[in-house]
C-alpha cells in the first residue's frame, strides 16, 4: 500500500492529511493506538476511505475511543452502535472493538499501557507481530494487524524513501527505523 499510497494520497481531501501527517508516524498514546486499532478493524473487507470519512462518527460513537469507558459497553452500547448509521454497523467489528478495548484494560490493570506492551515486544517481523496480536486481541487478520502496525511505526513499509513524509519521519525515529538501525533485519519473516 505505501508505494502506491504515496503516490496516490497528495491531492486527495480525505487521504493526503492521513498520509502526510498520521501514516507511519510514532505514536505513544494508548486512546490514539486504540483508535487506530479500531479504526483498522473496521477497515477490512472495505476502503480505507470510508473509514476515513467515517472517523468523526467514530470516536463519537466510542467516547472518543476512551478504554475503559468502551470496555464496559454492555448490550445498550451494542444496540445503539448498530443502530449508528454514521459508522459501519457490523456486529463482529463492534463486538471485536468492544472486546479488544477490554484486553487493553486488563492489560493497563495489569500495569501496562499499550504503548509500553507494543514496545517490549519489538522488534518482531510481521508473521511474529501477527501471531502475538492473534494470542492477545480478537479479529485479527495479516492486513488488520500489518496496517495497525505500519500506521503507528512498528513496521517498515509506511512510506516509500523517496515520499517527502519519509524525510520528516526520520527525524521521530519510529520504532521500526530504530530497530533497523541496530542491525534488526527480521521484519519480512
Amino acid at each position: 500500500m505505501a508505494i502506491v499510497y504515496c503516490r496516490d494520497a497528495p491531492g486527495h481531501p480525505w487521504h493526503e492529511p492521513y498520509h502526510d501527517r498520521e501514516y507511519g508516524y510514532p505514536v505513544g498514546d494508548d486512546r490514539a493506538l486504540f483508535e487506530r486499532l479500531a479504526l483498522e478493524i473496521n477497515q477490512a473487507g472495505l476502503s480505507w476511505l470510508t473509514v476515513l470519512k467515517k472517523r468523526a462518527a467514530f470516536n463519537a460513537a466510542f467516547d472518543g475511543f476512551d478504554i475503559e469507558r468502551v470496555a464496559a459497553y454492555g448490550e445498550a452500547e451494542r444496540a445503539r452502535l448498530l443502530a449508528d448509521a454514521g459508522i459501519i454497523r457490523n456486529r463482529r467489528k463492534i463486538d471485536a472493538v468492544i472486546e479488544n478495548a477490554r484486553r487493553l484494560a486488563a492489560l493497563r490493570g495489569g500495569g501496562e499501557t499499550f504503548a509500553a506492551w507494543l514496545a517490549r515486544h519489538h522488534p518482531r517481523g510481521k508473521a511474529a507481530w501477527l501471531a502475538l496480536f492473534r494470542e492477545t486481541f480478537t479479529f485479527m487478520g495479516g492486513e488488520v494487524v500489518g496496517e495497525f502496525l505500519m500506521s503507528v511505526g512498528y513496521l517498515p513499509g509506511a512510506h516509500s524513501r523517496d515520499c517527502p513524509v519519509f524525510a520528516r519521519l526520520e527525524p521521530l525515529r519510529p520504532p521500526w527505523l530504530i530497530a533497523e538501525a541496530g542491525g534488526f533485519t527480521g521484519y519480512a519473516d
